[in-house]
């Protein structure tokens, strides 16, 4: 041996779903030459990261090498892939390749913060290839949930790898690339040292469906309904927005799209020629005049998301138009866990306007983008590899894929975040285990999330606010009382007192008790005062809140 090795590396997506970032690595032991796959991102809640605009991943350790840093390439344009490169980009510096369609996405991230859309390079599909460094990688077709997603085969002087992005088995996908067994199992002749393997639907036993055959089980519900049909779907599902039109205009439905996701996606969807023959639209505005029995909304929100146009029509109003009893509305996807609460409130919100609400419960209506167990066996046999390493998938997701692929006689490897592989040998190895974590978006700024903002934020909430206020003199005289401001918490307490008198009267016969080294010293002073705060409110109101205290001194 050269002394030379292969690494792999995820930073993010590998032991959760989303913010999907993998280091790959060729070269000597710590002077290897890297690339990344993917860059995305994955979204906050209230409950863990109240007032977090957009989780990312710890990039920490790839920015310190990103000399040795050669390229960026993305498999697909959804946000959990795509969604961190304008972030990220100025901090890394490597070129981005991806398909048009990906690419036309990346290039308005990178505009969206002032970055040079010319970084992004398009690429042709496989068998068409791009050098990076020691690496040539090929963008190979696989059927997704949206356009031109791809796998991707990345050959290195000692053998090829085989990164899978997300993707699942279908043949009639209606819009975008149909799976191809032959192209695969081309692929895989070659010798393949490691499939590196989406996780998704690891415990989904029955063999995925194909996204045409959610066409004909839409068009009859939409041709039964009497009322106004509003729709949601995943805006980037580009396959089942069109299927959804499609049915509108077979039931002789105006068609209105509603979220500027939405009509994003379909505009990028035109302008790169992976969509064709989609329905005329009408503008909300134009929508407002037709009939509601002739008229069809396709709108964003399939998550419950507050600000999306299925929130805000469930709220009352949206651009003009309302629902009314006797109309129908679709949830056209999968909730995703975490996001069930707000998808029930919508739905509750509906149903109290006297709209008929239909999920996907029965099946219909919606098809995963991603293998279930049959097919990852699939794929697995399609490739053949000597290492199956499960990523895109929660810790469970990447348990069960390993034994399904010991199951066949296939050595898998448990790989998550921060764990660096060395594939090289016959028996891969953990090389080394690096700092990973998040990076919180908070509004304009990147903060971390160690750094106790969301935390201190969280406890707030949790617990309210106390401010005290107290000035002394040159000789460390109290002048006037302390006083107090209260936030996020009840006015009275057990003694049926104001809470702000009772925190008043107990810190201030403190002051009065206070030695001279105390009252001299500003942190004893303040520690002293934070702590008959919190007990006072504990006895009050039975919570010790946060506590804020500003000593002033005048001359």
């Amino acid at each position: 041996m050269s002394g030379e090795r292969i690494i792999y590396l995820p930073l993010g997506g590998a032991g959760e779903i989303g913010m999907n970032a993998y280091v790959y690595g060729y070269g000597k032991p710590g002077k290897e030459r890297l690339i990344l796959v993917d860059l995305g991102v994955t979204f906050p809640d209230m409950d863990s990261t109240p007032g977090v605009d957009l989780i990312l991943p710890d990039i920490a350790w790839l920015k310190e090498r990103r000399d040795r840093l050669d390229a960026i390439f993305i498999t697909h344009a959804h946000e959990d892939h795509v969604g961190a490169v304008g972030h990220f980009w100025e901090e890394l510096g490597a070129p981005i390749y991806a398909r048009p369609f990906t690419a036309h996405i990346a290039r308005l991230k990178m505009d969206e913060h002032g970055h040079s859309p010319e970084t992004v390079r398009t690429v042709s599909p496989w068998p068409e290839t791009v050098a990076a460094g020691p690496f040539t990688v090929g963008f190979v077709p696989i059927s997704h949930s949206i356009p031109e997603s791809s796998g991707l085969v990345i050959d290195t002087p000692q053998g090829r790898l085989v990164h899978s992005g997300d993707f699942k088995i279908d043949e009639t996908p209606v819009v975008g690339e149909a799976f191809d067994r032959g192209m695969w199992e081309e692929i895989g002749k070659s010798g393949v040292k490691a499939l590196v393997c989406d996780s998704t639907n690891m415990f989904s036993e029955h063999e995925g469906r194909s996204e045409s055959s959610v066409g004909p089980e839409i068009e009859a519900l939409v041709r039964d309904a009497t009322g106004m049909v509003v729709a949601t779907t995943f805006a980037s599902n580009v396959a089942r927005v069109k299927t959804l039109a499609e049915a509108a205009v077979r039931a002789g439905r105006s068609v209105c799209l509603m979220g500027r996701a939405m009509r994003r996606m379909i505009e990028a969807s035109i302008k790169t020629g992976v969509l064709d023959g989609f329905p005329s639209v009408v503008s909300p505005e134009e929508a407002t005049q037709i009939p509601r029995e002739n008229l069809m909304l396709i709108v964003t929100g399939s998550q419950g998301e507050r600000r999306a146009a299925s929130a805000q029509l469930a709220r009352g109003k949206f651009q003009g138009l309302t629902m009314a009893e006797g109309d129908l509305f679709l949830f056209s996807s999968k909730t995703i866990p975490g996001n069930e609460r707000g998808v029930i409130q919508i739905m509750n919100a509906f149903s109290e306007q006297g709209v008929d609400v239909v999920d996907d419960s029965s099946g219909k209506y919606h098809v995963s983008g991603h293998a279930n167990r049959p097919d990852l066996e699939t794929m697995h046999t399609l490739v053949n590899p000597q290492l199956v390493v499960p990523m895109h998938g929660e810790h469970r997701h990447l348990r069960a894929h390993v034994k399904l692929a010991g199951a066949a006689g296939r050595k898998g490897v448990l790989a998550v975040n921060g764990m660096m592989m060395d594939l090289s040998g016959k028996e891969p190895v953990v090389a080394e285990y690096v700092d990973t974590g998040r990076t919180y978006l908070d509004g304009s700024v990147k903060i971390g999330a160690l750094d106790g903002i969301v935390r201190d934020r969280i406890r707030m909430a949790l617990n309210g606010h106390v401010i005290i206020t107290v000035i002394l003199d040159e000789d460390d005289e109290m002048l006037g009382e302390p006083w107090c401001e209260v936030m996020g918490l009840p006015e009275t307490g057990r003694n049926t007192a104001p809470l702000v008198d009772a925190l008043e009267e107990d810190l201030s016969q403190f002051i009065g008790r206070a030695g001279d080294k105390t009252l001299a010293d500003d942190g004893k002073l303040e520690e002293g005062l934070r702590r008959i705060a919190r007990q006072t409110a504990q006895a009050e109101i039975g919570k010790k809140p946060e506590v804020t205290v500003v000593v002033s001194r005048v001359a």
